[in-house]
């Protein structure tokens, strides 16, 4: 464990040099974790395949198992918290949580709240679940119609304002798409890569994602923003560039049936380029 803790700090440190000399760092939460023994992560519960409810309750999915390997290398226990878009900032930004890895899009504006450290791990763009009975071909098809969305997602004003549509937000995946099958809307905006998840999964036969996909953004897990250019942040820095590394995120993929990303593999190829490796 301390030689790939040693590791992840060297290669994000060569990758991605840090300023800890512009920065008093506390090292606050990695004190924390470190001492307590337990490692609290905020992951979706309502995104399957990256985060959902397993028969037993517990949470499983592509994030959880991030959030155990961190935990496991740290070599301390893992708790998982359920979070939501609405909430899964706050609960980081207010020591509920000491990481948060939630199906978040890397944006300027979380930047400020947050600290998000790179590379990034994953990627998808916004598109929507209809009835194939309605035939939609062009996002201008959904114009002056109500369309089920997640309270929180920053495409809801996206696409509100792109293309003149109301956006019915609710706090979960389960009500929205609820409302879509009792027709309250004609769609569901999301992210596209769950979208195909939950059509390939067999229990969405009379639905599809007609549109074409639009604003691919990236996603990004977050530390506290006082450990951003702190240990806690170098050391996530390492992780994350040591999975796209040795192909680990990859591997997640095919374990929860997620359909192979080219990112992912450009990601992989870029970072195999560029990293030095330690003697």
């Amino acid at each position: 464990m301390k030689r790939f803790i040693t590791t992840a700090l060297v290669t994000s440190t060569a990758l991605a040099p840090l300023s800890l000399a512009a920065q008093e760092c506390t090292n606050d939460t990695w004190k924390k974790v470190m001492e307590s023994g337990t490692l609290t992560v905020g992951v979706k519960a309502d995104y399957k395949p990256w985060g959902y409810r397993g028969t037993d309750g517990s949470i499983i999915g592509m994030e959880p198992d991030m959030a155990q390997m961190i935990a496991d290398t740290m070599g301390v226990d893992l708790e998982l918290v359920a979070v939501v878009s609405s909430n899964r900032m706050q609960f980081l930004e207010q020591g509920q949580i000491d990481l948060m890895i939630a199906t978040m899009t890397d944006r300027p504006d979380r930047r400020e709240l947050v600290g998000i450290v790179g590379p990034n791990y994953y990627t998808s763009g916004t598109n929507v679940m209809a009835p194939k009975q309605l035939g939609f071909t062009e996002w201008s098809d959904l114009t002056g119609k109500p369309v089920c969305g997640i309270q929180g997602a920053f495409y809801n004003q996206i696409v509100e304002d792109r293309y003149d549509v109301e956006v019915v937000a609710f706090s979960g995946t389960a009500e929205a798409k609820q409302a879509l099958r009792d027709k309250k809307c004609v769609a569901f905006v999301y992210d596209d890569s769950s979208i195909g998840s939950d059509i390939a999964s067999g229990n969405w036969d009379d639905f599809e994602m007609p549109l074409p996909s639009e604003d691919d953004s990236p996603w990004a897990l977050a530390v506290p923003k006082s450990e951003e250019n702190c240990v806690f942040g170098a050391f996530m820095k390492g992780m994350q560039y040591q999975w796209h590394l040795d192909g680990t995120l990859v591997e997640l993929e095919e374990k929860w049936g997620i359909k192979p990303t080219a990112f992912l593999a450009k990601q992989q190829e870029l970072i195999q380029q560029t990293t030095p490796m330690p003697e």
